[in-house]
């Protein structure tokens, strides 16, 4: 977009004054109130250089007031004051900043991890009108920002680009996005001390998955009981084994992963010399996920009942967005046969339900790249219990959005139990290119019967429990400790 005054004009659309964020400044010569105002929250140590360099760029085109590095202010107290102020200039009749409030809307820009971390201290503050949020590709994966349109590239940080962007907010559409929460729950040691509390490493996107306090109505008394929650997808088993070595990998040589094609490059390496396609070879059945527990499922309306696990499935995932590993959909879109035998349906993101899919190894997941391959279709649910108890192994690995770690399991009478139920819904920002779909949408049913699949990938039958809903209370659920480095967030 030129400099010009149409370019100045355009500006104004998103340009919220000084007076809105302290008292200090005062309001005079205030005209029309911008159509589309926002708050824009960067990580500027994701991407590389790019994270700084989209800092700089949006302060010299809007107010610098409105622009917020995530590394300097954490999101929940910035919303915490700005939400503060308009209310009360709100209960003073001003106008202006009520409408600045009705039409506030939200720019993150990062990875996964810090647009998940945003959304969930939207999520968690409760407001009467919920921002609706657009995200800026800045990681690795960038799985949220592809599901919505708005690419997966990591984007160009000069003013051209920013206003471009801008461009396609202005004429973005709302959609809703489902919540999930995650619990784990293990026995408390009966010797030795408490702490450090087992895993060692949970990701940062868990963000608050700490133990709960004594007095929190999921606390029981013998047990450890951590929370957290994801957008995304909650995976075991060998995809993220091969994960956690490449975030190893990274971490030790932080040098060598500056370039969103060198790490692709890098993972698919690791993949090979993980033996995750030649599992069968290097992946001992003990540790394939029917052998580590057994998993109970919950759909509409009903009780817990178990899902049947096929036994060479080695990975397991439960998907929220039509968007794993870079882009794939690993559930596909059932044809009427399986709609119809099955009770499966397409992968809406507003309709309180997880996808689980089933992996064998790698070449399975190859079957993706087919244009109409999926995953083994399991079960779509509301909740999903897996129950690890002594077995063969000592450890498997897990994955939320996108960051892995290694997940101790039971010795002995242990029990290690992660739970994943429905806990709420944000609003979320969509290009034309948006490959998510709502329930609300009249479009989808059309879309979704033009490209009905083919049965040429076999399914295991799925539960057909209709079991209750119970959903868990939020509290800070994706607030980021003060302990963790911002640095180490994708």
């Amino acid at each position: 977009m030129a400099e010009s005054e149409s370019g100045s004009d355009f500006l104004k659309e998103f340009y919220i004054p000084a007076y809105i964020f302290n008292d200090e400044t005062k309001f005079s010569d205030l005209r029309d109130v911008p159509e589309f105002p926002v708050l824009v929250f960067i990580n500027s140590k994701s991407g590389g250089q790019l994270g700084g360099d989209l800092l700089n760029t949006y302060r010299s085109v809007l107010n610098e007031h409105q622009i917020f590095d995530v590394g300097e202010e954490a999101p929940d107290k910035v919303l915490r004051r700005v939400y503060t102020r308009l209310e009360k200039l709100k209960q003073e009749k001003d106008e202006f900043a009520t409408k600045i409030h009705e039409r506030l809307r939200i720019i993150v820009a990062g990875g996964d991890g810090t647009a998940g971390w945003l959304l969930g201290v939207v999520c968690d503050l409760k407001l009467p009108h919920p921002p609706p949020i657009a995200t800026v590709p800045l990681g690795t994966g960038n799985n949220l920002p592809f599901s919505f349109g708005w690419g997966k590239k990591n984007p160009g940080t000069d003013r051209n680009s920013v206003l471009s962007f801008l461009e396609q907010v202005m004429k973005a559409k709302e959609m809703k996005i489902d919540n999930w929460h995650i619990l784990m729950r293990m026995r408390a040691p009966k010797e030795g001390p408490c702490d450090p509390i087992p895993p060692l490493e949970l990701p940062h996107s868990l963000h608050a998955f700490g133990r709960v306090s004594s007095t929190d109505e999921l606390n029981m008394e013998g047990y450890h009981t951590f929370r957290g929650g994801f957008w995304n997808y909650f995976s075991m088993g060998m995809d993220a084994q091969v994960s956690y070595a490449f975030h190893s990998e990274r971490k030790l040589h932080p040098e060598k992963f500056k370039n969103q094609l060198v790490n692709q490059s890098t993972y698919a390496k690791l993949g090979c010399t993980q033996g995750w396609f030649a599992a069968s070879v290097f992946h001992p059945s003990s540790k394939n996920v029917a052998q580590l527990a057994k998993v109970k499922i919950m759909k509409k309306h009903g009780q817990w009942q178990d899902l049947h696990i096929p036994q060479s499935i080695r990975s397991i995932i439960c998907l929220n967005l039509p968007s794993f590993s870079g882009g794939l959909n690993p559930w596909g879109t059932p044809s009427g046969r399986k709609k119809n035998e099955r009770d499966l349906t397409a992968p809406y993101v507003d309709d309180g339900l997880l996808e689980v899919v089933g992996f064998r190894d790698a070449w399975h997941g190859l079957v993706l790249l087919a244009p109409k391959g999926h995953g083994t279709r399991l079960a779509q649910a509301h909740r999903i219990r897996f129950e690890f108890h002594k077995g063969a192994a000592d450890h498997t690995y897990m994955r939320i959005d996108g960051e892995p770690w290694k997940q101790p399991l039971p010795k002995d009478d242990d029990a290690v139990v992660v739970e994943i139920s429905h806990l709420g819904q944000v609003n979320m920002l969509a290009t034309q290119n948006c490959r998510s779909k709502s329930v609300n949408d009249v479009s989808s049913s059309t879309s979704h019967h033009n490209g009905e699949e083919d049965d040429d990938f076999s399914d295991e039958d799925d539960s057909r429990a209709e079991p209750e809903f119970r959903k868990f209370g939020a509290a800070d659920t994706f607030r980021i400790p003060d302990e963790i480095d911002i640095s180490q967030l994708s």
